[in-house]
């Protein structure tokens, strides 16, 4: 099994996402290829990558998933029109020893476990909305365009302060 990668915002083919969020390309088409080469610079063939939300506009977001490294889990954003609307919004699970995750589009202020100082990923605000404790914007915008693995979100975690609400065990 390969490596876990989370990553969101990507926002394939949006022409307006590179004037909201002042992105440093010209086009959709320079946007697209640069996010993909990034994305497989550090992803490979065996690794999976957790999607969280705003994927694509696009109906036919199968023609960006095909030019991506990895296999894919989408977690349904604000603007994936191409997933049913009934497809998931939240990922749970232990991402490395015990480090238990919540992984949602939108920045939720407690989640699954926080009182345990559990780690929440989340995207929608482009970098704009200061994390909380032991949560990290993984949208594009806030991480050099590029998906984060395990130990790069275990990494900012380190450094990052206690839930507002973890319960210390004395």
């Amino acid at each position: 099994m390969g490596k876990l990668f989370f990553m969101a915002d990507e926002h394939y083919g949006h022409a307006n996402i590179i004037k909201f969020c002042n992105r440093p390309y010209e086009t959709t088409h320079e946007m697209n290829k640069d996010i993909i080469q990034r994305h497989n610079s550090v992803v490979s063939s065996n690794d999976t990558v957790i999607h969280a939300g705003d994927f694509t506009l696009n109906r036919n977001a199968q023609k960006y998933i095909d030019r991506l490294n990895g296999s894919h889990v989408f977690l349904r954003g604000s603007h994936d029109y191409w997933l049913p609307k009934t497809h998931g919004m939240i990922w749970e699970g232990n991402i490395s020893n015990n480090n238990f995750t919540v992984i949602c589009h939108y920045c939720m202020r407690t989640w699954a476990r926080s009182h345990f100082n559990s780690f929440h990923l989340y995207g929608h605000s482009h970098g704009r909305l200061a994390p909380i404790g032991k949560s990290w914007d993984i949208g594009v915008d806030n991480n050099n365009f590029y998906p984060l693995s395990v130990q790069d979100v275990i990494k900012i975690m380190n450094d990052r302060p206690d839930n507002p609400n973890y319960i210390r065990k004395e």
